[in-house]
């Protein structure tokens, strides 16, 4: 595969492609939307988001770990590919099943991992076109090189999408024509999602402004991308498209697209992604800032809400919690916020795949200690199903839960919190100082160390463990790890 172009061409993966020219570009936010509809139009790839995925109940998670891989894979350092890739490929081959119609899905079918690749090609490329800058051809062809070599780190080849780019336009068209359904996953992100979708951390202090700018923005964004997708989808879907729709998403375009005469810089995903994604309790040094912005969220929130009530009732924001105190949730919502990680109302195996996921790719583990944590979450679930699925139906309700009120701490969660310390004990000396708890929650740490010598012994980490996951306490190093949407 090759990684570094001509001496006068620009390199396929580093800060001199083409992908990573477009990352900060405003106009991405929409047709990354726009290529997620059209993933999950596919119904292998609808099957396996609504199975596996937490992007219902844990958006801006998704999102941030999908912005993360995408920096990875696209970076210059060959040796970060690499692994990002074989992480991708675990996570993928752990995910098959069938639909509701019986057919099967596999996440590691090789011609609809090539679709998720030709949709995020073919969504760039729409995007400068509805904005008004429209690609030359040899910027489309260098752009179509570097995404058929993104499908070669993750598959080997890229044979699955056609070499020449002409081709590939007669391709996609077939695949929107013959394979695109209207699925349950494209429904959701399209009338579900944005209508639901929860407050980032900078706003979840602020319910009322986050329901007010949603309840405008939300629709918008529903017409804007369905206006904007291929014409012969949105007829055999029976797609409603909203009058002026279409002027609407080229307005759209256009006024993203005007963010290049802005200085260089000005726009920044990471930042913005971190904006979004970091608690303002967190002792990151940027969490003073974003405190600060979240406190004036929440005046403005609380003005708001005197000027404009929403219908329905009041919505009252949070008021502080007034320092270290912990708090007991109801056993309802700890199973809405932690236990149900995929938002379909009930606990089965991908929810605990999902926790599973989540601290793998956030401590970065080696397929060894990956597998090793996997196993311990299916150890888990089978006992969980096996004290709770009274109707032997597969899966737990909350009611089912709830009713029971259990205690989660049984042995094989032990095992899940004794594998967490081991992989976090890098030098492996039975204890994990501030450094390694720190590598363990990055973003989600906030604890004080009180222990002696600043350390934390197998024995208190494992009993905070299952504290959390048993007692349901609150403001816990914990809840931003598994709770944040």
């Amino acid at each position: 595969m090759t990684t570094t172009g001509t001496a006068d061409e620009r390199p396929l993966f580093g800060p001199e492609s083409r992908f990573s020219g477009f990352f900060d570009d405003p106009r991405w936010a929409l047709a990354i939307i726009r290529a997620t509809v059209l993933e999950a139009a596919h119904p292998q790839i609808g099957a396996a988001l609504v199975d596996n995925s937490t992007f219902v109940a844990h958006p801006w998670r998704r999102l941030r770990n999908t912005f993360l891989s995408m920096r990875r894979m696209f970076g210059a350092d060959p040796a970060v590919r690499e692994r990002e890739a074989a992480r991708l490929n675990r996570l993928h081959a752990r995910m098959s099943g069938s639909d509701s119609r019986g057919r099967a899905y596999d996440a590691m079918d090789r011609a609809t991992r090539a679709w998720v690749v030709a949709t995020l090609f073919e969504s760039a490329v729409t995007m400068c076109r509805l904005s008004g800058q429209p690609l030359d051809q040899d910027t489309m062809e260098r752009m179509y090189a570097e995404y058929r070599s993104f499908l070669a780190a993750l598959d080997g080849d890229a044979s699955e999408l056609p070499e020449d780019l002409d081709d590939f336009w007669r391709y996609f068209d077939r695949v929107v024509e013959d394979e695109l359904e209207n699925t349950e996953a494209a429904r959701v992100i399209l009338y579900r999602l944005f209508d639901h979708l929860p407050a980032p951390a900078l706003l979840d202090g602020a319910p009322t402004l986050w329901a007010a700018g949603r309840a405008v923005v939300g629709p918008l964004l529903g017409a804007i991308t369905v206006a904007s997708l291929p014409e012969s989808y949105r007829r055999r879907a029976g797609l409603p498209e909203m009058p002026g729709a279409f002027t609407l998403m080229q307005g759209a375009y256009c006024a993203a697209g005007l963010a290049r005469f802005l200085p260089e810089g000005w726009i920044n995903a990471d930042s913005i992604i971190e904006a979004l994604s970091l608690s303002p309790d967190s002792d990151d040094p940027r969490a003073r800032t974003m405190a600060a912005l979240a406190a004036r969220m929440k005046r403005a929130s609380a003005l708001l809400r005197l000027l404009t009530p929403l219908s329905g009732g009041p919505h009252p924001d949070p008021a502080p919690s007034g320092g270290t105190g912990e708090s007991r949730r109801s056993a309802e919502e700890f199973f809405r916020k932690v236990l149900d990680q995929t938002g379909d109302g009930h606990l089965d195996w991908p929810d605990l795949a999902a926790m599973a996921r989540e601290l793998s790719t956030r401590l970065d583990l080696d397929e060894p200690e990956e597998t090793r944590l996997y196993d311990a979450f299916a150890a888990w679930w089978r006992e969980l199903q096996a004290a709770l699925d009274t109707d032997g139906d597969g899966r737990v309700s909350a009611e089912e839960y709830t009713a029971a009120v259990p205690s989660l701490a049984g042995p094989a969660l032990i095992r899940v919190a004794e594998v967490l310390f081991d992989v976090t004990d890098k030098d492996g000396n039975g204890t994990i100082d501030a450094d390694e708890y720190r590598a363990l929650f990055r973003t989600a740490f906030h604890r004080d160390l009180t222990t002696t010598g600043g350390t934390y012994s197998q024995s208190a980490f494992v009993g905070d463990f299952l504290s959390f996951m048993s007692g349901r306490r609150t403001n816990t190093a914990y809840d931003p790890l598994l709770t944040d949407a």
